[in-house]
């Protein structure tokens, strides 16, 4: 949500007319929206912006929608109305089950297009909340606000680190590729060196472990990735 608790759209289509009809139909609802034409631009976007919902053309070049959807359900559960130009069943089977939440058929109209988004928005508020808690043994992490405990010890993180150990606590209990935890926590074209990455994972590793020389919680699988371990549970 935004600061005046408006909910933030991310429309991706790499057709600039469609984002550009999306956008004006989505604000005159009252939405704020951010419009963008190809998936990679979606993925920074979808970091730096913050949506409550996604919609996302499912055919676009490069790093296409089907890949987008994803991996944004990797570290996600906001709602993605996905648009297909295809009526094709298998397609939109194909997207459904990559974890998209509703489908339109281009073309399509402004006003169903603009109730589904709001009725999407809708269920994905349970008892007011956006986003689940992630719990991994001893770690609670609190995606609203984005606060996080180790037992009853409250830890401070900056905002990467909270990312990154969101997206390791989501996928608690297997390995994480360093080039997925790259992309999900910095974008595609961010993370440029390879030391970045071991560095802020020795940041989290300072904050969580109780000993980050020995740590329990964030392993090394070296030369492949990370892998959150919960700690005060069986694993």
């Amino acid at each position: 949500m935004g600061q005046t608790g408006t909910p933030k759209i991310l429309v991706i289509d790499d057709e600039v007319a469609v984002v550009d009809v999306i956008s004006d139909a989505l604000r005159e609802e009252g939405m704020e929206v951010l419009g963008v034409t190809d998936a990679e631009q979606g993925l920074r976007a979808f970091y730096q912006f913050r949506p409550d919902a996604v919609v996302l053309d499912l055919k676009m070049p490069r790093c296409d929608g089907w890949e987008l959807c994803r991996r944004l359900r990797q570290v996600s559960f906001l709602p993605i109305l996905m648009l297909t130009a295809c009526s094709d069943g298998q397609d939109l089977i194909r997207g459904l089950n990559l974890g998209a939440d509703d489908y339109m058929t281009k073309p399509f109209s402004l006003e169903i297009l603009s109730a589904r988004v709001r009725a999407l928005l809708r269920r994905s508020r349970p008892q007011g909340s956006t986003l689940p808690i992630l719990q991994a043994g001893d770690v609670t992490v609190d995606l609203v606000s984005r606060k996080v405990t180790v037992g009853e010890r409250v830890v401070a993180l900056t905002s990467k680190e909270f990312d990154l150990l969101a997206c390791l606590v989501r996928n608690a209990g297997r390995i994480v590729l360093r080039n997925e935890l790259v992309a999900q926590v910095w974008g595609d074209d961010a993370c440029r060196s390879p030391q970045l990455l071991n560095l802020y994972i020795w940041y989290l590793r300072n904050r969580i472990e109780e000993n980050p020389r020995k740590p329990r919680r964030i392993t090394t699988w070296r030369g492949v990735g990370y892998r959150f371990v919960p700690v005060g549970q069986a694993t």
